[in-house]
């Protein structure tokens, strides 16, 4: 055999393997949304659901769980997934409908049965109703636009601190008062929310934001070995310290944060691919990249660790599916954009890790959380109640780089029709 009949046999043979691994993908994201139907209630809100996919009563309906399942829907029907559009238009009733605050505006953290109701207004929530309304709206989802309008007055003139560009974390039900914590996750999710928004409106403030936060992030991570502060006072001066007694808290654990670092590394790259300014903050990416996988990836026995400690010593070793797919979906975009075969490498490594202890083929969905021996746990993460993460990560590389979902979706089209 001489060496162009070689070269064209590896290609064949790679190009065979990259349409295999193509359809898997498409396919493992399609059965991701059938999973979630379940979880969509009548009235549109949504159900936690358990290990088997069934809802979960024990837990109220949570809006932040509602608006993830409305845009992840609303992505599914720019890709041309059978009822996805159905399914986005009651999730999103569900917000409008079961979730508003009737009362004092915006919207509740989460609702029980009857008139039991967790009043409290979290920018959290209100980020990812942003979020679920702007990709209603690229979609072309029934009631996606005036729900967008609404939730990013909410979120400018409830949570938006100009002088600090960033959101406060929470306020009371009447809006009368906000507590003195502040934090980087709903920055995160803000981050995100404002870039689909950017997609949805045209409007280049939301950039503008989204990058003003991103930048104060990275100037924080920097001077502290790229590990990213996560709590801050009122004044926004690092917390290090804050919940040391409460290292499984799911949403403000103590430490550093691997996974937050991964995902960080990801919306970089989005600002500067919705910027235009492509490589100006690929150095940052890189460096939170390689951080969280230094300080949370177990060479070993494999998984990423949820928190560390400021050195990198691993606080809660338990392994957070949401972790691994930022971290697969951040290799696969610095690869993209840098152009290094080491992020390739790992992605592979990754989703063959995922594929072989997440990925629950006998009841769908993905565990998530598993134990330091990757065995099914419940400690933190009871049930299966998100599948935001898993299905953004799994579609991602059938996508173009965009600075949302929404807008890389309806960029490729019906791909899943």
């Amino acid at each position: 055999m001489n060496a162009d009949t070689t070269r064209t046999g590896a290609g064949t043979t790679n190009q065979s393997a990259r349409t295999t691994e193509s359809a898997w993908r498409r396919d493992h994201f399609v059965s991701l949304l059938r999973f979630a139907e379940g979880a969509i209630r009548a009235d549109g809100a949504a159900c936690w659901l358990d290990d088997l996919g069934r809802p979960d009563h024990s837990h109220p309906v949570e809006t932040w769980i509602t608006a993830r399942m409305a845009h992840i829907f609303a992505v599914g029907h720019l890709l041309g997934v059978s009822g996805a559009d159905e399914h986005a238009e009651r999730a999103l009733s569900g917000l409008q409908d079961v979730l508003a605050d009737a009362e004092f505006g915006g919207w509740l953290a989460a609702r029980g049965e009857g008139d039991e109701l967790v009043g409290a207004k979290e920018a959290y929530a209100h980020a990812f109703v942003v979020l679920a309304a702007s990709t209603g709206k690229v979609a072309g989802i029934r009631g996606a636009s005036e729900l967008l309008t609404t939730a990013l007055a909410v979120l400018d003139a409830r949570f938006w601190e100009p002088e600090q560009e960033l959101h406060l974390d929470e306020r009371s039900r009447d809006w009368s008062s906000a507590s003195d914590y502040r934090g980087v996750n709903a920055n995160m999710h803000s981050v995100e929310a404002l870039l689909a928004a950017r997609a949805a409106t045209g409007d280049g403030l939301w950039l503008d934001r989204a990058a003003a936060i991103g930048d104060r992030v990275v100037g924080w991570a920097s001077t502290n070995e790229w590990r990213i502060p996560e709590h801050f006072d009122a004044a926004w001066n690092p917390l290090l310290e804050y919940n040391a007694d409460r290292p499984q808290d799911p949403f403000k654990p103590y430490g550093a944060t691997p996974g937050h670092g991964l995902e960080w590394a990801r919306l970089l790259l989005q600002i500067d691919a919705e910027a235009g300014t492509s490589g100006h903050r690929t150095d940052a990416a890189v460096a939170l990249f390689d951080r969280a996988v230094e300080d949370g990836w177990d060479p070993d026995g494999g998984g990423f660790v949820y928190t560390t400690d400021w050195s990198g010593t691993p606080v809660e070793a338990r392994r957070f599916h949401w972790v691994a797919a930022e971290a697969a979906a951040t290799a696969h975009v610095l690869g993209r954009v840098t152009g290094e075969p080491r992020y390739a490498e790992l992605e592979n490594e990754w989703w063959a890790w995922i594929r072989a202890n997440l990925i629950d083929a006998e009841h769908g969905s993905w565990h998530h959380e598993l134990d330091t021996e990757n065995r099914p746990s419940g400690r933190t993460w009871v049930g299966k109640p998100d599948v935001y993460h898993a299905a953004q990560a799994v579609i991602l590389p059938e996508l173009p780089l965009t600075g949302s979902f929404a807008a890389s979706a309806q960029r490729v089209g019906q791909i899943l029709a």
